[in-house]
């Protein structure tokens, strides 16, 4: 096939949504590992800090900055401090998760 700007855009898109099938098992469970951690260490710490009622007005705008310093501050991909800061990525998009399950909890 030749390299054209569509085909270019049709790779990028194929690795976008099955990037994840082609990495290696290393990888893999890594990543699936850090998410289940993040969700595990997250929705024991929503049960434990902020449903006393003591500490929600200091840890919630904790919990928000410290995940906006793992949003923003994202080393170049080919640094030895990427691997470890995708690992804690991964742990915030399963705190994430457990935030919006908690929350879908106490919704119904």
């Amino acid at each position: 096939m030749q390299k054209t700007k569509f085909s270019k855009i049709n790779d990028q898109f194929n690795n976008l949504l099955f990037g994840f099938l082609s990495s290696s098992w290393k990888s893999k469970s890594i990543n699936v590992i850090s998410v289940l951690t993040g969700y595990f260490l997250f929705a024991n710490f929503a049960t434990k800090f902020i449903s006393e009622g003591k500490n929600e007005l200091i840890m919630v705008p904790i919990i928000i900055l410290i995940i906006e310093l793992i949003i923003r501050i994202r080393p170049p991909a080919g640094s030895s401090f990427f691997n470890l800061w995708s690992i804690i990525d991964k742990a915030r998009i399963g705190a994430t998760y457990a935030v919006i399950l908690e929350a879908f909890k106490l919704g119904s």
